[in-house]
Parts: C-alpha cells; sequence; structure tokens
C-alpha cells in the first residue's frame, strides 16, 4: 500500500475552498486547510505560496494560453480574433466548471484583497491581448481598444453565464454579447 496519494494539490485546493465557503477567506488558515485535506503544512506549502494561491494558482496559465492564441492567431479582421480566441477560452477553461467558477467568484467577492488580485490578472490580460494586437501590426490605440473591449466581453460574459441557470453554453453568450456589442456602436 502507498504511503502518499497523488492527488495533494486538488484535495488541499478542496478542502480550502470549503472552508472559505464556510467560514470565509479571512478565518481559514494554513493549518485548518491542512487539517481538513489531512495532509502537512509542508505539503500546503510544496504546492502553493499562500491560501490566496489555492484560488489563483493557475493565474499564469491564462495569460500565457492568450499570449500564444494571439501569437497563434493569422493576422486578419481583429474582432475575429478576438471570436475565436474567446471561444477558446471558453471552451477549454470554462465549460463544465460553472459550480467551481460559481464558488470561486463568491469567494473573490468576499475579499477586497482578493478582488484587487482579480483585477490585475483582468489587467495583465489586457495587457497581453494589446501586446499581440500590436505584433499583428495594429496602432497602439486600436490594439488598446480592441485589447479592452476582448477582456470586457469576456468578464461580461461569465458574469452572465454564472448569473444564469439556463443550459445555454459561454460561447452562446459570447456570440451574443458581441451582437450586443455590434449593435449598439452601429446604432
Amino acid at each position: 500500500m502507498a504511503r502518499w496519494r497523488p492527488d495533494a494539490r486538488e484535495r488541499l485546493q478542496q478542502a480550502a475552498l470549503e472552508l472559505f465557503a464556510e467560514q470565509g477567506f479571512a478565518a481559514t488558515t494554513v493549518p485548518a486547510i491542512t487539517a481538513r485535506a489531512g495532509l502537512t503544512t509542508r505539503t500546503f506549502f510544496r504546492h502553493f505560496a499562500d491560501k490566496r494561491e489555492v484560488l489563483f494558482a493557475d493565474e499564469a496559465e491564462i495569460p500565457a494560453f492568450a499570449a500564444k492564441l494571439m501569437a497563434e492567431a493569422p493576422t486578419g479582421e481583429p474582432l475575429t480574433m478576438i471570436v475565436a480566441g474567446l471561444r477558446m477560452v471558453a471552451e477549454t477553461h470554462f465549460e463544465g466548471r460553472k459550480d467551481a467558477l460559481r464558488q470561486r467568484r463568491a469567494i473573490v467577492a468576499s475579499d477586497p484583497g482578493l478582488r484587487e488580485r482579480d483585477q490585475h490578472k483582468r489587467a495583465t490580460l489586457a495587457q497581453v491581448a494589446r501586446d499581440g494586437f500590436r505584433a499583428h501590426g495594429l496602432d497602439p490605440l486600436r490594439a488598446g481598444l480592441l485589447a479592452e473591449t476582448a477582456v470586457t466581453l469576456m468578464y461580461v460574459s461569465v458574469t452572465e453565464w454564472l448569473d444564469t441557470d439556463d443550459d445555454r453554453r459561454l460561447c452562446d453568450i459570447i456570440d451574443a454579447a458581441l451582437a450586443t456589442l455590434r449593435a449598439e456602436v452601429a446604432g
């Protein structure tokens, strides 16, 4: 019989999310998380720098994924690039995780430091998109406008998706949000 199970990271994340939901982020300690997971604090710190990292551990992954999408996108109509990128992110990072993302959103909303960290993530995504559009030859004003629009479109779409209990896919909401934006700009 093995002395350890290879799922320590997932157990720590699950225990932390349960405790954050039960008693709040600020009141939850690393020792409480490790006790719930049946692991040691040393194991916790092997996987996470601090308890915030449980929520933001994949933070570098999304901007890196976005940068890769921007670099690999064929130069062309920027809105087509945006929609293709957002659809890819929706399919690979959001679909099938609605309940977990709702729980994470509630935890982040409950703490000013976590909200600030989430805003930083949003700004980082906008910068990655801006740099990507610049690499595709767009001027700084257009690149900035499109980057901020792409990030806003994603955040608004995700919010709508998480706030509803229907069976719409996030990609469908992104398409609807873009259609609404186009109608408003044209109107």
